[in-house]
């Protein structure tokens, strides 16, 4: 089963195909907040390397978020007009969970941390369990104090990862029991992304493309200003 397989959640544009829930061939872009010119131009290029055309995908898999709010949506639209128009399903993975999967064999706690900008990181919590993770709790969104103070207060020995650890990374260093997974756990994988897909399609747990929405936690920076510029004019 071929899956092609989009995360723009965070700067990068990652872009996979996957063949049998493993990546055959995957484009990384670092775009900066380019997603809308590079998300296409990256598909094509894809599937042109690797010899696969449009018609021969089985599913269209997507990064949900949380994340920078255009470059979801850029992901989000794309991946719900390409299954539309190849008439194939559709599956939205939590971006953070695209994060932490990569460290399923830690014996620790992992958190998943992405940079949420305006001083705040998007977070979650995952305890080993066997054949994988299971999420502890909600996705959030908070300012990194608050989350180094929780899991100080909880006292576990836990493994960071995620971009909001290098971006934040005073407030992080305090933390003891801790330990950074490292730079090449910073963006959701794109490995990860097939692997999870891959098992929702076979299960046929996808969801109608209308209903696939991305997971902001909070308004954009656009209507976060705005509201500030309405507050003072009050």
């Amino acid at each position: 089963m071929l899956l092609l397989a989009i995360d723009t959640a965070t700067p990068f544009v990652s872009v996979a195909l996957g063949d049998a829930g493993a990546v055959r061939c995957e484009v990384r872009l670092g775009t900066g907040r380019r997603h809308a010119e590079q998300l296409a131009p990256a598909i094509r290029y894809l599937c042109g390397e690797c010899g696969v055309g449009l018609d021969q995908l089985a599913a269209v898999a997507v990064g949900t978020g949380p994340g920078l709010f255009t470059g979801l949506r850029v992901g989000v639209t794309t991946a719900k007009v390409m299954a539309q128009a190849l008439r194939i399903p559709v599956v939205g993975i939590p971006s953070l969970d695209l994060v932490a999967w990569p460290l399923r064999s830690s014996r620790r706690m992992v958190v998943a941390v992405l940079d949420a900008r305006r001083r705040e990181v998007f977070h979650a919590r995952y305890r080993p369990v066997p054949g994988g993770l299971q999420r502890d709790g909600d996705y959030t969104v908070g300012s990194p104090a608050d989350l180094v103070g929780d899991l100080e207060a909880a006292g576990e020995d836990v493994l960071l990862a995620g971009d909001g650890v290098a971006a934040h990374a005073e407030a992080f260093a305090r933390l003891e029991h801790a330990e950074h997974a490292g730079a090449e756990f910073a963006a959701p994988s794109a490995a990860a992304l097939v692997e999870l897909a891959t098992r929702r399609v076979e299960l046929e747990e996808f969801e109608p493309p209308w209903e696939l929405a991305p997971m902001y936690l909070r308004a954009s920076d656009a209507e976060i200003d705005w509201e500030r510029v309405r507050a003072g004019a009050r």
